[in-house]
């Protein structure tokens, strides 16, 4: 199924139901006073984050959504019953926005996570109610409240550990098929990735991660040129990013890959400061991709000038996914920095603890 990120539904919540105006009535037993009961709740809206679900796409089919009014109340005070709520399942990684403010609504980034997003009416009072000393059969009922009515804009952002980006043609789709059992497509042609691939890279027992390619990046992407514009938010929730760059572009043997890095290095940078995402402060290392299509003393020759004129200072790998050569080594690096990053996560609410606390529980 074509993976769609964006998508705008109305939601309706349920009307809450009237009260009654009703008198008790049996015989012998006169002036048997009001017995009118409340109206029942309406149904509200949520959202669930399920696994298993990795696009918005159904809500381009659907996107009007009410969930069940609520009954109104009887005689022998008897209340109404409340309308079903209505839960609607999202892809783990969905934004929910109001379309109208833009306000944020809620980040479902958890399988099993639910936010509401239109609460049901009230229902009505019952005659019953409004019974007192001075007024002993009231004629006075309420009618149920109306539900949330609001438009949402959905907005997914898949979740994974490792980004790939880097120019079309790259290397990056057949990168993901070395390390992964993801299968996009490869082809010799730009632009061959559409839309976000995820991919999972399993090292063994209890040690695996997430990894996404999407759509190749070109000049002007953060100003909407290509395809990439659509897909660099996918990148802000990555931990780590692997600019992967082709040693040897077809037919092109005076290629300037230092001006490459530097073009994506650009558009992260024009992006985030568009956005706000903080894609420039995410750790980034450098893949040489395509190693086997050059001799050895040029391949060195060509990475020495290329950490020379970009001054890099992170990580760099030199690999050839199609033949998976250093795509082991580059992974087990991968699981080691993920594994480190979250050894460090654990530590800091640990250092943040005041050194009083203790002393105040004894």
């Amino acid at each position: 199924m074509k993976f769609v990120d964006e998508a705008e539904i109305t939601v309706k919540a349920g009307n809450g139901g009237n009260g009654a105006l009703s008198f008790r009535r049996e015989k012998y037993i006169p002036k048997g006073g009001p017995d009118g009961g409340d109206g029942g709740r309406g149904g509200s809206v949520f959202l669930l984050a399920t696994e298993g679900l990795n696009t918005l796409a159904d809500f381009r089919f659907v996107r009007h959504y009410q969930s069940q009014n609520g009954k109104g109340g009887g005689g022998k005070l008897k209340s109404g019953q409340s309308g079903d709520d209505l839960i609607i399942q999202v892809p783990v990684g969905t934004m929910v926005y109001d379309a109208h403010t833009e306000e944020l609504i809620g980040d479902l980034t958890e399988s099993g996570q639910r936010v509401t997003v239109a609460r049901g009416g009230e229902g009505g009072l019952g005659n019953t109610t409004f019974k007192s000393s001075t007024n002993q059969a009231p004629r006075k009922i309420t009618k149920g409240k109306p539900g949330d009515a609001r438009t949402l804009r959905l907005e997914l952002k898949v979740l994974a550990d490792v980004g790939l980006l880097g120019l079309p043609n790259a290397g990056k789709s057949t990168l993901l098929r070395a390390v992964s059992q993801a299968r996009p497509k490869v082809a010799d042609y730009p632009f061959t990735t559409l839309y976000p691939e995820l991919g999972v890279v399993s090292l063994g027992m209890g040690s695996s991660f997430v990894i996404a390619d999407i759509p190749g990046l070109i000049e002007g992407a953060s100003q909407g040129a290509g395809l990439g514009i659509q897909f660099l938010r996918h990148l802000a929730r990555t931990r780590l990013l692997l600019h992967v760059v082709d040693i040897a572009p077809y037919g092109d043997e005076q290629a300037d890959l230092a001006a490459d890095v530097a073009t994506i290095v650009g558009e992260l940078a024009q992006y985030s400061e568009q956005t706000g995402a903080e894609l420039m402060s995410l750790d980034r290392w450098l893949v040489i991709n395509k190693c086997d299509t050059v001799l050895e003393e040029d391949q060195q020759q060509i990475v020495a000038e290329l950490i020379a004129k970009l001054e890099w200072q992170g990580p760099v790998y030199q690999v050839s996914a199609i033949a998976r050569d250093g795509s082991q080594a580059l992974c087990n690096d991968i699981m080691n920095y993920l594994q480190q990053r979250d050894r460090e996560a654990e530590q800091i609410p640990l250092q943040s603890i005041p050194e009083s606390a203790d002393s105040d529980d004894a």
